[in-house]
């Protein structure tokens, strides 16, 4: 495979966890709600048997891709944010035996340099997922307040440092590219970081761009309701204030045995083995929660794994 091959598509984290946990049969109905390039969607979909799937990304690159993949009448691609589409999926009534969530950033939108996500690669302060949304990363780092910038950072990035990056970024204003931003960051640092002393700032920077957090919120209990009984919720987060949400709502409606709408089967995030992480490191941070709907009008739970 050529390095151009490679970084074109979207390695899909923790496939076989999921096909393993979701147990996809013959004649059940996805919800992909961050369908990306399709990875994981086709391998669910193999084992369906060619079931009904909805498949969302906000994307129009990635919709792009999905229309090529999945070009049969059973097969609906909405380009739209998940939130927006949860929305309208629930008011049509409509419900699902697999719904899946993959709150990472794709390896495309990593590796292309003009999307601006990159901190290794020079592009534009950017960082929309919907290049057609107004807000961008250029107006959060040039236009917020002091005073916004450090509640992004401390919230968003749980970065220690926020007040000193933040007096920074203000010093050097206008910053226009990821370089830029990336050299400004560095300077409240001392050497020999582990990891790239700016990625706390990027992954903040990028969910208020994308109103990350608040759109999982929402949507989280959307997605609970569009679960058909007996039918399964995978969720694959990326940092811990996403899997915190995730866990919580999780928790919360399974800790009462009679009243319970959901069983969880994976009592501690599911993450990457040794084998996935060599070809894709990537899913190093991956954390994978699955649960499943029970089926109340029966007094059993739905699962049998």
């Amino acid at each position: 495979m050529t390095d151009e091959n490679h970084h074109k598509y979207h390695i899909p984290v923790l496939l076989d966890q999921v096909i393993d946990l979701v147990k996809p049969q013959p004649g059940d109905s996805v919800l992909d709600l961050t369908a990306g390039y399709g990875g994981h969607s086709q391998a669910i979909r193999a084992k369906t048997k060619q079931g009904p799937i909805c498949l969302v990304d906000r994307d129009q690159m990635a919709i792009s891709q999905l229309q090529s993949l999945f070009t049969d009448k059973k097969a609906e691609i909405i380009h739209s944010d998940f939130l927006s589409a949860s929305k309208s999926l629930i008011s049509q009534g409509n419900s699902y035996d697999i719904i899946l969530a993959d709150l990472g950033l794709s390896s495309v939108h990593l590796n292309n340099a003009n999307r601006g996500f990159s901190i290794n690669q020079d592009g534009p302060l950017d960082m929309r997922m919907n290049s057609s949304q107004s807000l961008s990363a250029s107006q959060v780092v040039n236009q917020y307040t002091a005073e916004q910038l450090e509640t992004i950072l401390l919230e968003y990035g749980e970065e220690r440092r926020a007040k000193s990056i933040v007096k920074n970024v203000i010093d050097n204003r206008p910053i226009t590219s990821t370089a830029q931003l990336a050299e400004v960051v560095k300077k409240s640092f001392p050497k020999h970081q582990k990891i790239h002393p700016a990625t706390k700032t990027f992954q903040a920077i990028r969910i208020e761009v994308n109103d990350e957090l608040q759109q999982l919120k929402q949507a989280l209990p959307i997605w609970i309701k569009l679960l058909r009984p007996g039918g399964r919720l995978a969720v694959i987060s990326f940092h811990s204030l996403e899997d915190r949400i995730v866990k919580q709502l999780f928790n919360e409606l399974s800790k009462n045995k009679y009243e319970a709408e959901l069983e969880v089967i994976t009592k501690n995030p599911v993450v990457a083995d040794q084998n996935e992480l060599v070809f894709n490191p990537r899913a190093r941070s991956a954390k994978l929660r699955v649960a499943v709907k029970i089926k109340k009008e029966r007094g059993t739970h739905a699962y049998s794994g």
